[in-house]
């Protein structure tokens, strides 16, 4: 396991990425007390769901009919005045 300080982090954070990237464990630290640990990803946890093949379905949604303006421009002209 590295050490690396917050004030080194800072000022790289590629390097030390790609080191955890390739299996390193890192101990950050601030005034010689270690405050945090950057480990490598467990691939087996899954952090997001994938993405829908068949993709976002908004379209399916029914369109919102505005009721108390004819127009975008009524509405805003409306806002304006207030």
């Amino acid at each position: 396991m590295k050490t690396i300080t917050v004030a080194q982090l800072r000022q790289n954070p590629t390097a030390m990425l790609g080191e955890v990237e390739a299996g390193e464990t890192y101990r950050v630290t601030r005034h010689n007390r270690e405050i945090a640990r950057i480990v490598p990803r467990d691939h087996s946890l899954e952090l997001l769901p994938p993405k829908r093949p068949e993709g976002s379905r908004l379209a399916e949604l029914p369109r919102h009919e505005l009721q108390t303006a004819a127009s975008i421009e009524e509405l805003l002209a409306d806002e304006r005045d207030r």
